[in-house]
C-alpha cells in the first residue's frame, strides 16, 4: 500500500472436492457433509505475462485501508481462531475466501448500483476497452492486462472506431483550427445573431451615432456575447501554451 501497487505472482484457484464417506452419503462430492478439497489454494498464474505489476488509484488504496482496518477488527472478534496466513481479503477466521463469494458480491453490487446482468470476467474486458479508449499504448495494454500475445487485442477491435474518431477530431483541430505562432489569431465561436447584429449597425454606420435606447441595447449584447467569445478563445489558447 506505501508504494501503490499490487504484485500478482499467483492465482486463486476455485476448490475440487472428493468425499470424504467413500461416498456413502449420496450425494455429489461438493455436496458430501466430509468433503475433501483436492486442490491446492492457489496455482500458477496462466502465463508468463500474468506476473505483472499493476498500478492502484489513490482512491482505491485508500479503501484497501479502510478494509484493512475492519479486518483487523475480525482478527479482534475470532481470537483464537484466527488462521494468520496473510490474506487481504479473508474470511472472518483469516482463511481464503471461496472464489464463489465474490460472485455473489459481484452480483448484488451490479443490483445496488442499477447496472445490467454481466459476469465478473465482463469487468476485465471493460478494463481492457477503457485503457484502449483512453489511447494508452498496446504495449502498455498487454502489460496491465497480462496479455501473451498482441493478439489478445484483437478482442477489443470495436475500440478502433472510437480510437478513430478521436484521433479524426484531434488531427481536425490541429489542421483547421489553426494558430499563429504568436497564439493570436483562431477560431471562436459566436452567436449567429450577435454577429448580424453588428454587422448590421456597421453597415449603417455605427460611428454617427444615430441609435435609438433597442438598437443601442441589442449592439451591447451582442459585444458582451463577442466579448466573451474572444475572452474564452485567449484563456484557452493560454491553456494549450502551458
Amino acid at each position: 500500500m506505501e508504494r501503490g501497487t499490487i504484485r500478482i505472482r499467483r492465482s486463486r484457484l476455485r476448490p475440487a472436492y472428493e468425499h470424504g464417506c467413500g461416498g456413502t452419503c449420496g450425494r455429489k462430492p461438493g455436496f458430501c457433509p466430509e468433503r475433501r478439497n483436492t486442490r491446492p489454494t492457489t496455482g500458477r498464474v496462466k502465463s508468463r505475462a500474468g506476473r505483472r505489476t499493476v498500478g492502484l488509484p489513490a482512491p482505491l488504496i485508500e479503501l484497501l485501508r479502510r478494509h484493512r482496518t475492519e479486518q483487523e477488527a475480525e482478527r479482534a472478534n475470532a481470537r483464537q481462531l484466527w488462521r494468520d496466513e496473510g490474506w487481504l481479503f479473508a474470511s472472518p477466521t483469516g482463511g481464503p475466501t471461496n472464489p464463489n463469494t465474490d460472485y455473489h458480491e459481484w452480483k448484488d453490487l451490479l443490483s445496488t448500483a442499477g447496472l445490467r446482468e454481466a459476469r465478473l470476467h465482463d469487468a476485465r474486458h471493460t478494463a481492457a476497452t477503457v485503457l484502449l479508449v483512453l489511447g494508452q499504448p498496446e504495449r502498455t495494454v498487454m502489460s496491465l492486462m497480462g496479455w501473451s500475445s498482441a493478439g489478445m487485442a484483437t478482442r477489443y477491435q470495436h475500440v478502433n472506431d472510437t480510437i478513430r474518431a478521436e484521433v479524426a477530431s484531434q488531427v481536425g483541430d490541429l489542421i483547421w483550427e489553426a494558430r499563429t505562432e504568436g497564439g493570436g489569431e483562431q477560431m471562436v465561436s459566436v452567436r449567429r445573431e450577435s454577429l448580424a447584429t453588428i454587422l448590421l449597425f456597421a453597415e449603417d454606420g455605427l460611428g454617427r451615432g444615430d441609435l435609438d435606447d433597442d438598437g443601442l441595447e441589442r449592439l451591447q449584447k451582442a459585444l458582451i456575447d463577442l466579448n466573451t467569445a474572444l475572452a474564452e478563445s485567449s484563456e484557452e489558447a493560454r491553456g494549450d501554451a502551458k
